[in-house]
């Protein structure tokens, strides 16, 4: 079995919150019923498992279900020999999303207390938006998204203790030796090539044949192809068509969405004509969405503009599948001719999105772009992290642009590339790719005594 961090978070909500239920969301294929299966059948005696996406396809049974008294009926026709009492019974309501009713009656569900349940989807984001009445109180979402870079490595069976010193490195501001580097270096490329996906990872331990993971990669893109054309009829080839464009939009040079290539349209529609699509892609799941900012103030959220930003496939495998197919040496070798900007932005940007940080860029007419900022609660200010897969890494004129604003009140900034040493100049902090799987968020406590967010740096001076 894979290692999750979000096994933790499972258990520790399961056995320390009898008075909620929780919402896992996260994209399909990301190892979620998996997961609550394994914690659920360890934590419980009796474990019953609905996958609602099913019943909807098939007999339907919950469909008509519109009291607790009837769910209930229609749960011991089913599961009535497994079913003992709360504390020792966990029900599974899988696919929740397909039937929003249950969303709202997951309110009485849990005020009876019957029975301990949990829930995923695929598109909470979305069912929520549609469901009436909003449990709120009841329920406490959590998100899960594919392996990071981290779990990658424990699954490639580099041990903890090695990630461990490598983490104190990272925080001490050092480099590591030529050989750990060359090592670091190769696995976060493989993780390019095969990504954070279970299924894919699984297959790629099993027997190291990249065409085997690309027929899963390939498999797992159509799935959120289909899934994307039963969200809407009217919606649904332009959420297709956005979608497909994620790869093209990623090789272009300011890489964000362009609405006329959405509908090939010649002006008539606007940024704002696609925001449902746009949700509908971020809320499932299957994208990545960052939102640019123009005028970057702490906290980003009030900054950001409505009307530019870039999406990202929420998996750099399956960006990389989509762009190189089988040809792997365009990732591990270093092609001159292939550049490898989008598939590192990808990285980085699925680390940060699994760390928990909402991204944003930087995109001003007069100083450039900056690929990614994030929130320092810390400092009250703005991280900007400038990512690069060439040999040029020192050169960043609109972070140079960036930093030399006294408005924005800027403390440090990182570079991230293949270069080995660690080093810092003018602020800027030099940092090698693989280190990009440390920015996790962590609390600490502030002068006051209050425990605020931060994130983990290495000391001012490298």
């Amino acid at each position: 079995m894979l290692y999750r961090k979000f096994t933790s978070r499972i258990e520790q909500f399961l056995r320390n919150e009898p008075n909620k239920i929780l919402l896992v969301n996260g994209a399909r294929q990301i190892g979620k019923s998996y997961l609550i299966r394994h914690v659920g059948k360890k934590l419980f005696k009796n474990y019953v498992e609905i996958n609602l996406k099913e019943d909807k396809e098939g007999a339907g049974i919950f469909a008509s279900v519109k009291q607790t008294s009837d769910f209930h009926i229609q749960l011991g026709a089913i599961a009535g020999h497994r079913l003992g009492q709360k504390e020792n019974t966990l029900v599974f309501l899988d696919e929740i999303q397909s039937y929003p009713h249950l969303m709202t009656m997951l309110k009485f569900l849990n005020q009876e207390g019957r029975y301990t349940y949990i829930a995923s989807g695929s598109e909470l984001g979305v069912a929520l938006s549609q469901t009436a009445s909003v449990p709120i109180g009841s329920i406490s979402i959590e998100e899960m998204y594919p392996l990071d870079f981290e779990e990658f490595l424990l699954a490639m069976d580099c041990g903890q203790e090695t990630i461990n010193s490598i983490r104190q490195k990272f925080l001490a501001g050092e480099s590591l030796n030529d050989s750990l580097h060359s090592y670091m270096l190769q696995q976060f490329k493989l993780y390019l090539l095969v990504g954070g996906m279970p299924e894919a990872i699984n297959k790629f331990k099993a027997n190291r044949n990249m065409t085997h993971v690309r027929k899963i990669q390939r498999d797992i893109h159509t799935l959120y192809r289909v899934d994307a054309s039963q969200y809407d009829e009217e919606k649904k080839l332009v959420i297709r068509k956005i979608y497909n464009l994620i790869p093209s939009n990623m090789e272009n040079k300011k890489k964000r969405v362009v609405v006329k290539r959405i509908e090939e349209t010649t002006g008539h529609k606007q940024f704002s004509n696609y925001a449902d699509e746009f949700e509908y892609l971020t809320n499932s799941g299957i994208a990545l969405s960052v939102q640019a900012i123009s005028n970057p103030k702490f906290p980003l959220l009030e900054s950001e503009s409505k009307n530019l930003l870039k999406l990202y496939l929420n998996d750099v495998g399956l960006l990389t599948c989509l762009l190189y197919d089988t040809n792997i040496n365009a990732v591990l070798r270093d092609e001159r001719s292939i550049n490898l900007g989008a598939v590192y932005e990808t990285a980085v940007a699925q680390e940060l999105h699994a760390h928990g940080y909402a991204l944003h860029y930087y995109d001003n007419k007069q100083k450039g772009e900056v690929d990614f900022l994030i929130d320092d609660y810390r400092h009250l200010t703005v991280l900007p992290i400038e990512v690069k897969s060439g040999k040029d890494y020192t050169v960043h004129s609109a972070l140079d642009n960036f930093l030399n604003t006294p408005d924005y009140h800027i403390i440090r900034a990182i570079v991230f590339s293949n270069e080995q040493q660690a080093s810092e100049k003018d602020g800027i902090m030099y940092l090698p790719i693989y280190y990009c799987m440390f920015l996790e968020r962590s609390q600490v406590e502030d002068d006051s005594g209050l425990i605020i967010p931060s994130i983990p740096l290495p000391p001012p001076t490298l």
